[in-house]
């Protein structure tokens, strides 16, 4: 299975430069990086990132992130993919950005798959 990170370019960049991601400030501040799996990418990128310039979507292998990654209740008790652990970027399966619709919501259509 895959699951899916939504951040800045910039984010991810640093990141790369890094060799290391330890989260967004929410999701530092929730303990956790959050990810959603392919069919919560539209959701959470409507709820989260409306507005948001120069977004990226990176796709990472579920199985790779190992026992780090749990399946917790969260929107409407679904259950969503935190990572409890540091992401190694290398791990990435692809990176696509993310344009603003024109209602200012990010366009997820077709870049997703389960």
């Amino acid at each position: 299975m895959t699951v899916y990170k939504i951040m800045t370019r910039e984010d991810w960049q640093a990141a790369l430069a890094a060799g290391v991601y330890t989260g967004s400030a929410d999701d530092r501040r929730d303990g956790f990086i959050h990810f959603s799996a392919a069919d919560q990418v539209a959701g959470t990128a409507a709820k989260y990132f409306a507005n948001m310039p120069d977004l990226v979507l990176i796709a990472f292998d579920a199985d790779a992130l190992g026992g780090a990654l749990k399946w917790e209740p969260s929107r409407g008790g679904a259950l969503f993919p935190h990572l409890y652990g540091p992401l190694d970027p290398k791990l990435a399966l692809s990176e696509l950005p993310l344009p603003l619709g024109p209602d200012g919501v990010p366009v997820v259509s077709n870049l997703v798959g389960s």
